[in-house]
């Protein structure tokens, strides 16, 4: 099954249903696939064939969602890409994708304008701005439908995926559309999903997040969707209440933030079933005072785009286990691995490894990074873990975020943990700066709740309680707030690299 045939035979059962709420419009399954439809034609009509890679530049509006299936529709592939980025790094993808085509909504027009110079094979701009230089959106939207359109298998490419870079240059992973299907019917079959609930996305619709958890699998039971254009604590318990809804998908740190608003419990929450976390290690005290402030139950999970989106969920129902990743999502096996591609023994940390019809096809033109990542037929996540005897895994953190100091390997998220229990840290971020004796130092980066009511030898005492010493900073630094990916993941290597650009000396 592809993408789109999932949206036409949803269409055929719920098509006056609403699939999309958006501030005050409502979206039926009916439209949105006359919408995506049209939007295939019209991209047919300019010359886009079938395969060709089309950027989309929009931020969280419907128009994304015509475009997305749209781009599907017409055979291409879809490419988000992240409307966080400057210019130079949207160049970047577009270059490194050869997208002849972009379809951009019109506060993004300034930005596409100084650029297009620097993209030599950009043809054709699609957007909702006016222009000499443009094709109008709306110019697609009403185009004639088309009946022979190129024909689209599941094996296909649906997108490409350009990951955060935290470690360099973005990579594009390429998801087929087997790839969404199967992750979207894994997830709604671990969360116990029906045509009932209401999918709230706060999530921006460039990661593979929103587009799976609150767009496809919604669409995958004929449940319906939400969506805001972002996060925004005022705004989002109004919403949740306004909306009705069952669920949302949010990261660590949002669950932070709603964890300190004074004002939850005037708000009628009693539709919300479940809450989703993933992108980042969840700290289990922000887990903990979340569940009790909100009576709601939070289904922690983890993936990445590499494996389309999610890959393993503490379950629903049955035994569950607060600071672990839960148990591998059925039909993706996972293992822990040594340096050497051999499993290891439970309790051994080692990298996680991933299998499964989720898995991505690749990296788009790079060959070297996709065989070493998709090795021995297994994904290498380079995320660091272990699994329990219960078959439980836990995430110790980065391969590259590992900081070993005098020969001991030392695992951040173990002290970001404790740093997280303490009443005065708000975030906390442990990095290893290069130290002339030791190799590595321990450094902790914490954005405080009361600068006043914290110090940095309070900090390190607290960590000497609870850890060994050789784990227990040796820096501690207070910052006003982090440098983060558009999913909320903190930016360590920017930290690090600022820290070292601040004190050449």
């Amino acid at each position: 099954m592809t993408v789109n045939q999932l949206l036409e035979e949803r269409t055929s059962q719920h098509g006056d249903k609403t699939f999309l709420f958006f501030k005050d419009e409502e979206i039926t399954y009916r439209q949105l696939k006359d919408r995506a439809d049209a939007i295939a034609c019209g991209l047919a009509q300019v010359g886009v064939k079938k395969g060709n890679n089309v950027c989309i530049l929009i931020p969280n509006r419907p128009e994304f969602m015509y475009s997305f299936f749209g781009v599907m529709k017409a055979g291409a592939v879809a490419v988000p890409i992240n409307t966080w980025l400057k210019g130079e790094e949207v160049t970047y993808i577009i270059n490194n994708c050869e997208a002849e085509t972009i379809i951009v909504t019109d506060e993004y027009m300034d930005l596409v304008r100084s650029i297009r110079a620097d993209c030599p094979r950009l043809k054709h701009v699609i957007s909702t701005a006016k222009g000499a230089d443009v094709i109008p959106f709306e110019q697609l939207l009403s185009a004639p439908i088309r009946k022979h359109l190129p024909s689209v298998t599941a094996e296909d490419d649906a997108s490409i995926i350009y990951t955060s870079g935290t470690t360099g240059r973005p990579k594009g992973v390429i998801l087929t559309h087997a790839n969404y299907i199967a992750d979207a019917r894994m997830i709604t079959e671990a969360s116990t999903t029906s045509s009932d609930d209401r999918f709230m996305c706060i999530l921006p619709l460039f990661h593979v997040n929103a587009q799976v958890v609150t767009t496809l699998s919604p669409l995958y039971v004929g449940a319906s969707m939400v969506l805001m254009e972002g996060f925004s604590s005022r705004n989002f318990l109004p919403a949740l209440q306004r909306y009705r809804a069952t669920t949302f998908s949010a990261v660590p740190t949002v669950y932070a933030i709603l964890n300190n608003l004074p004002d939850a419990e005037q708000y009628d929450l009693s539709k919300l079933r479940y809450c989703i976390c993933g992108a980042a290690p969840m700290p289990v005290e922000v887990f903990k005072e979340f569940e009790r402030k909100y009576k709601a139950f939070i289904l922690e999970g983890y993936g990445l785009s590499e494996g389309t989106c999610a890959s393993s969920v503490n379950p629903l129902g049955g035994l569950r286990k607060i600071g672990s990743i839960g148990l591998p999502l059925k039909g993706q096996p996972m293992k822990i691995f040594d340096d050497h591609d051999n499993e290891v023994p439970v309790g051994t940390v080692g990298e996680i490894v991933v299998q499964g019809p989720n898995v991505m096809k690749g990296y788009y033109n790079n060959p070297e990074a996709s065989a070493e990542t998709l090795r021995n037929e297994w994904l290498h996540t380079g995320d660091l873990g272990y699994v329990d005897k219960d078959g439980y895994f836990y995430i110790i953190g980065r391969k590259k975020e590992m900081i070993i100091r005098g020969g001991e390997n030392i695992y951040p998220k173990e002290i970001e943990e404790v740093l997280y229990r303490h009443p005065d840290v708000m975030e906390a971020a442990i990095v290893g700066l290069p130290d002339k004796v030791w190799g590595e130092e321990v450094a902790a980066f914490i954005v405080p709740k009361n600068r006043d009511a914290v110090t940095e030898e309070g900090l390190v005492k607290y960590c000497k309680d609870h850890l060994a010493d050789y784990k227990c900073p040796r820096k501690v630094l207070f910052v006003e707030s982090f440098p983060k990916t558009a999913t909320g993941k903190i930016q360590k290597s920017r930290v690090v690299q600022k820290y070292l650009a601040e004190h050449k000396d």
